[in-house]
């Protein structure tokens, strides 16, 4: 009689009746006592840590409700808008008293050429690059006591950027009046123009970050935008400086 045994990582299988021959009671125990071959059943070798864990179920809804949101903006608005500013011999007649006033000055040549390149590299370098790098930490600092520092220093920095750019816009439509130059036909007029814009734009922003707290990711994105505008207009502002 052939016979079955099983157990957890050994299996046992019978052998072939033909091969039991039961000559007597003695021979016949012997005989089916030996009649199963034992094989062995390969264990599973992988642990529990190495299997696959099931996510938590709020972290799952959390993946499936996440977004990712894209913010564009497009300067050919206010490429159209530059465009209307009043033309140049609208503002000759505005600043002309005034020009009439440097001329009488004397001042150095070299002074009124280039007073007005140095004074905004100044500006842009050292308020608006220190500035640049004020609100990257406060985004991404971990020290309490830099980002609250930070966060008083850095408007206060860009919002001088800002009075200063515009106060030296006036300086710079005086240098070229002086020199008997052409005032916004330049690229450089352009770009600071739409620079200012934007300014205007980036220091309304931080008014409405309670209401919208998107509004930072904006207001980092578009303040880096500004920064690489007016390192655009500086480099413009070299061109026109060296062409006369």
């Amino acid at each position: 009689m052939a016979m079955v045994i099983s157990s957890v990582g050994v299996g046992l299988r019978t052998v072939s009746p033909s091969y039991l021959f039961l000559s007597s009671p003695a021979s016949a125990l012997f005989q089916s006592r030996h009649s199963f071959a034992i094989t062995t059943t390969p264990k599973c070798l992988a642990s529990k840590e190495d299997l696959p864990q099931p996510q938590p179920l709020e972290e799952v809804k959390s993946r499936e409700n996440a977004q990712t949101i894209l913010h564009s903006f497009s300067p050919f608005p206010l490429l159209c808008a530059a465009a209307l500013l009043p033309g140049g011999e609208a503002v000759r007649s505005v600043f002309g008293p005034f020009v009439e006033l440097v001329k009488s000055w004397n001042l150095p040549d070299w002074l009124v050429h280039w007073g007005h390149p140095g004074n905004m590299a100044v500006v842009l370098f050292a308020m608006g690059g220190y500035g640049t790098y004020l609100g990257f930490r406060i985004r991404y600092s971990d020290n309490v006591e830099e980002k609250a520092k930070a966060k008083d220093l850095h408007p206060k920095l860009l919002g001088g950027m800002f009075f200063f750019f515009a106060l030296g816009a006036t300086g710079g439509i005086t240098a070229l009046l002086t020199s008997d130059k052409p005032i916004f036909e330049s690229p450089h007029a352009v770009t600071g123009v739409i620079g200012l814009a934007l300014l205007t734009i980036q220091t309304i922003l931080p008014t409405l970050f309670e209401g919208n707290p998107g509004l930072r990711n904006v207001h980092g994105i578009l303040g880096s935008g500004i920064m690489t505008l007016f390192l655009i207009h500086f480099a413009l502002g070299l061109q026109l400086g060296f062409s006369y």
